[in-house]
């Protein structure tokens, strides 16, 4: 029995030296160097700074100011609390004798410091007044001066901030790649295919569309899905959809191409599946239009997925004969874990040898359930990248492909980020740092 594919095991690769990680390193250097041309060595230099740029190093420079405010309001709500205590200390001497009275006061510094900076609607700076604060009154009772140990504290997150806002700032000298067409899985941009592109993945993505990089997102599912997820994202080249078998303009809702299933090899699946008793849904492609029609009853197991996908406005679903034998893209049928290989072993004789692919994918929004695609053993994305690439190619000879992925798949938002961040470094890359152009880029 030939493999049913689930998931890809990709090798390991080294991650890509990043521009963020080059420029977090000069800010960190330049706050050492500040501090040593002040005369600080070995135990007393400051480490505040360093740490303070490497917080507030940020992809984008709006980002790092946003950073950069938050870090020195809850250096304030940190160094005001911390200074308080200090002097509280310092006229309560009898405080400071107990350790457990003084840690318990340290605690409670804590506590302020959290709560000051959620009461001033700055959550992100909570952290931040958490540790200032201790690197205040950590020391006791070895400090003979509060105010001076505060304001060294102030100017050192100061140094800090302003020297990761300046090295952010600076634009190294770039060069764009208009020959490229980047692939893109939706996969490695969204947790799931009910899910939205976050804010600022979109915001990135559109920056990379508008700024000229030709960006084509694939996808295992039917163009319906794309309306969910990128509805506030401008695309700048078709879509190709369901696993490969389609190729979809998105800007002007309709199909380019679609890799079909010969009726000659659909019929007797068919007729199978309705001998099994097996409830199954056709996809097909009538007039630039996704239809799907339902054969067999639909089982309790199934209602839950099914009803949440019909209540979509993007797609049509019928009951009775479909329109043309012709236009059939997939087959899916949907069971339970356990029933899903009996089912695939029971069609395997009505399976022409290398005319048709199957996969098995899990179902989301049921518990225990896998769905059975079967395409066309034309339709995979390697193949529908080549037909798309050969469409693009008649108006531009030569353009030139790269495939982005993530190796493990979407985990969070950052995976996101991290990816369309690859993009723009292989668009756009920084003459000294960027990223050699590969046909095929891994990400960790």
């Amino acid at each position: 029995m030939a493999h049913i594919p689930r998931e890809n095991d990709e090798p390991w690769v080294l991650p890509h030296l990043g521009q963020r990680i080059v420029k977090t390193t000069v800010a960190v250097f330049l706050c050492l160097l500040f501090y040593y041309l002040r005369g600080y060595r070995g135990q007393d230099m400051p480490t505040e700074a360093a740490i303070t740029a490497i917080i507030c190093m940020q992809p984008y420079v709006r980002d790092t100011g946003e950073y950069a405010f938050n870090r020195f309001v809850g250096t304030l709500i940190g160094a005001f609390w911390g200074l308080l205590l200090l002097l509280i200390l310092n006229d309560f001497p009898a405080l400071g004798g107990n350790v457990l009275l003084l840690y318990t006061m340290m605690a409670l510094g804590v506590l302020l410091s959290l709560y000051s900076a959620v009461l001033l609607r700055k959550p992100d700076a909570s952290g931040l007044a958490s540790i200032v604060f201790l690197c205040i009154v950590i020391a006791f009772p070895d400090i003979t001066q509060p105010l001076r140990q505060a304001a060294h504290r102030l100017l050192d997150v100061f140094v800090g901030t302003a020297v990761a806002t300046a090295v952010n700032v600076v634009r190294l000298p770039r060069r764009r790649r208009n020959g490229l067409i980047f692939f893109l899985r939706t996969k490695d941009l969204v947790p799931d295919r009910f899910s939205h592109l976050s804010p600022a993945a979109a915001f990135r993505l559109n920056a990379l569309n508008r700024d000229g990089a030709r960006i084509c997102l694939m996808s295992e599912h039917a163009p319906a899905f794309f309306a969910l997820q990128m509805s506030q994202t401008r695309l700048s080249a078709p879509l190709i959809v369901m696993d490969g078998a389609a190729i979809y303009d998105a800007n002007e809702n309709r199909y380019l191409q679609t890799e079909t299933i010969a009726p000659e090899d659909s019929a007797p699946l068919r007729a199978r599946l309705d001998a099994l008793g097996v409830s199954y849904f056709i996809y097909t492609v009538h007039n630039d239009k996704t239809c799907i029609f339902h054969r067999g009853e639909v089982r309790a197991a199934e209602q839950i997925v099914y009803e949440r996908m019909r209540r979509s406005p993007y797609r049509s679903y019928l009951e009775g004969e479909i329109f043309e034998a012709e236009e059939i893209v997939y087959l899916k049928i949907i069971a339970s874990k356990e029933q899903i290989p009996e089912i695939e072993r029971s069609l395997h004789t009505v399976l022409p040898k290398g005319r048709l692919r199957r996969v098995i994918r899990p179902q989301q929004g049921g518990e225990d359930l896998s769905a059975l695609y079967i395409y066309a053993h034309g339709a995979t994305m390697e193949q529908a990248q080549k037909r798309l690439l050969e469409m693009l190619r008649a108006d531009e000879p030569e353009l030139r492909p790269v495939t982005v992925r993530l190796r493990s798949g979407y985990r969070t938002e950052r995976d996101a980020l991290h990816v369309l961040h690859t993009v723009g470094d292989v668009y756009e890359p920084v003459l000294l740092f960027g990223r050699k152009e590969k046909s095929e880029l891994i990400i960790r």
